[in-house]
């Protein structure tokens, strides 16, 4: 079934992606106005950055709690994933709240890994390159940081002092590139034997 509620949500996903992005570009004229403070803008990006993240989420665990993993749902799942994180990096370089060779190395890394999983598939080895833990860590890690990143605005706790989102999500985006490059190498070296010998 092509339409069942993982591939739903992972559409819902996609569909999110402009919504997102246009919460930081289209109310420009609104926050000159004093009509909608920066502060909001900050809010609402984050909220639907996270609810992008939960439906990456629950489409994978509504597939497998009712069996409805399909082939179109294994194909745009991965792509709706690295869209997602695509844009929300393109926003924070803009927005200057991340380096472009931070972005550069973690959406290198993607199509990289995207490239070398599908060649893998060619060859009847998918299963060799299949996600790692780090992988997983990689990804909590970088989503975290880019939740931090997108609301930017230090959280008062109480009898705790400030939570500086600011700089606690540019540590975590380093920690995430260098995740990223592990796990990259991490895939490369499980693909190696097969790649030398497609050399000979």
């Amino acid at each position: 079934m092509l339409w069942n509620v993982p591939n739903i949500l992972t559409v819902l996903r996609i569909a999110l992606i402009p919504v997102f992005v246009g919460i930081f570009y289209l109310p420009q004229n609104a926050m000159t106005l004093g009509a909608l403070p920066a502060h909001w803008v900050n809010i609402t990006a984050t909220g639907v950055f996270a609810l992008a993240a939960l439906t990456d989420w629950l489409d994978g665990y509504w597939a497998r709690k009712y069996n409805q993993a399909s082939n179109f749902g294994a194909f745009l799942d991965p792509v709706a994933d690295k869209l997602m994180v695509t844009a929300a990096l393109i926003v924070l370089v803009e927005f200057e709240r991340i380096g472009a060779v931070i972005a550069l190395i973690i959406i290198g890394r993607e199509i990289a890994v995207g490239a070398l999983r599908e060649w893998m598939a060619g060859v009847g080895e998918r299963k060799s390159v299949a996600v790692a833990q780090i992988g997983k860590i990689k990804t909590a890690v970088q989503m975290i940081a880019i939740l931090l990143l997108l609301y930017y605005d230090s959280i008062s706790f109480k009898n705790l002092g400030l939570f500086n989102t600011k700089l606690v999500g540019q540590v975590l985006i380093i920690f995430a590139a260098f995740l990223t490059l592990a796990s990259m190498f991490y895939y490369l070296k499980a693909a190696w034997p097969k790649f030398k010998q497609s050399l000979n």
